[in-house]
């Protein structure tokens, strides 16, 4: 037997505003949350908030090496020696 949940597929609207609120800086944050760990969320919605959840942390990792990376470099290459 199949246990796939079966869901009402998103209207182009509903991913459309769901989009917008991601946009409204802390709010859209707080909403991928919301969505990603709900039980009563669209399972599409769920699993995609999820994904961008990952995409963030992901990136904010990515960004603080590289930025260790740079200003690792820039230490061992004197550049701050006569500050």
């Amino acid at each position: 037997m199949d246990n796939r949940e079966t869901a009402p597929v998103m209207s182009m609207k509903d991913w459309l505003i769901t989009l917008l609120i991601t946009c409204i800086p802390m709010v859209g944050f707080i909403m991928l949350f919301v969505w990603g760990f709900s039980d009563t969320a669209n399972p599409n919605k769920r699993n995609w908030s999820r994904a961008a959840l990952i995409v963030i942390v992901l990136s904010t990792v990515l960004y603080f090496v590289l930025i260790g990376l740079i200003f690792g470099a820039m230490m061992a290459s004197g550049v701050f020696e006569g500050l």
